[in-house]
């Protein structure tokens, strides 16, 4: 299996191109949304809301949770963040960089998320579009699994393989 990296070089968002989107909507530009911007920009990775705002009381206590959420939104509008649904239950926002397709591997356990690329994968799923007539917009893939540190962890119990929070998978077909 293929394990290519994109040939695009990403273009990492940045806090000017936040403020510029928000002059063009008519919106406030506030030392906080721009100090959440910076953070968030600083911050990679793929956080919950509640992940980013403990980082964000860490580096300036004066913000509230709703600011956080709300300019998370804006980031999201914006084109430079995007909200992952992961699981039923939590979003997770990541950075958007441009020419940077990427699909994740899911810990069940842990919650651990792996950012992958495949060449076949997205080749695959280019055939079975067209196989089926469709023209393809885009897609969001998540493979679900066990990571390498709690299959082990795992081996060393007498749990039989179970997983131990299976809350967190959400596999059923809707």
């Amino acid at each position: 299996m293929a394990n290519d990296t994109p040939t695009t070089a990403p273009a990492t968002p940045t806090v000017e191109q936040f403020l510029d989107f928000m002059s063009r909507n008519k919106m406030n530009i506030t030392a906080q949304r721009r100090r959440i911007a910076e953070a968030f920009f600083n911050y990679p990775g793929h956080h919950t809301l509640e992940d980013f705002y403990q980082h964000m009381q860490t580096l300036d206590p004066s913000i509230g949770q709703t600011t956080v959420y709300r300019t998370l939104k804006l980031l999201c509008a914006a084109g430079l963040a995007t909200e992952i649904h992961f699981t039923d239950t939590v979003a997770h926002y990541e950075i958007v960089n441009a020419g940077a397709h990427h699909d994740h591997l899911m810990c069940v356990n842990c919650g651990k998320i792996v950012e992958v690329y495949d060449s076949a994968i997205e080749k695959l799923q280019k055939a079975v579009a067209k196989a089926h007539d469709f023209t393809l917009l885009g897609h969001y893939h998540v493979l679900y699994g066990l990571c390498p540190d709690c299959r082990n962890a795992q081996k060393d119990t007498e749990a039989g393989g179970e997983i131990t929070d299976p809350a967190r998978l959400v596999t059923q077909q809707k």
